[in-house]
């Protein structure tokens, strides 16, 4: 009982990681947009600074959870990255007609897992 208590902790804990990363996002993108809007930022910088802004918010988000849990940062951080690509490829299909998988959303799905895991083991490891 106490063992399955523990596990439904640690998948809270990885749920709010992900929720984390996404705010994280949320406020990264927007800063972004306002710098396209009122700077001469050229428009063919979306694509690389959205995936380092996802990189970078999955991290953060996969480091705080690991850093909590204190143990399994490959495996808990690898889950914040994929039930964050999860969730925006979930919204993404329901806002956009015809939405397709594309090479962008699999360098996504591979960024955001592999970053995920680095977050996780770092994590684990520098809060011990």
């Amino acid at each position: 009982m106490e063992n399955n208590n523990i596990k439904e902790n640690n998948l809270l804990k990885i749920i709010k990681g992900s929720i984390i990363s996404i705010i994280c996002s949320i406020f990264l993108l927007i800063l972004y947009a306002l710098i396209l809007t009122y700077t001469n930022v050229s428009e063919s910088t979306i694509v690389p600074v959205t995936i380092i802004i996802t990189c970078f918010s999955i991290f953060l988000g996969s480091f705080i959870v690991a850093g909590k849990i204190q143990k399994n940062g490959l495996i808990n951080g690898g889950l914040v990255g994929l039930i964050y690509v999860l969730f925006i490829y979930l919204l993404s299909s329901l806002m956009l007609y015809g939405f397709s998988l594309n090479i962008n959303s699999i360098i996504m799905l591979v960024c955001s897992i592999i970053f995920g895991m680095l977050g996780g083991v770092l994590g684990v490891n520098l809060r011990k």
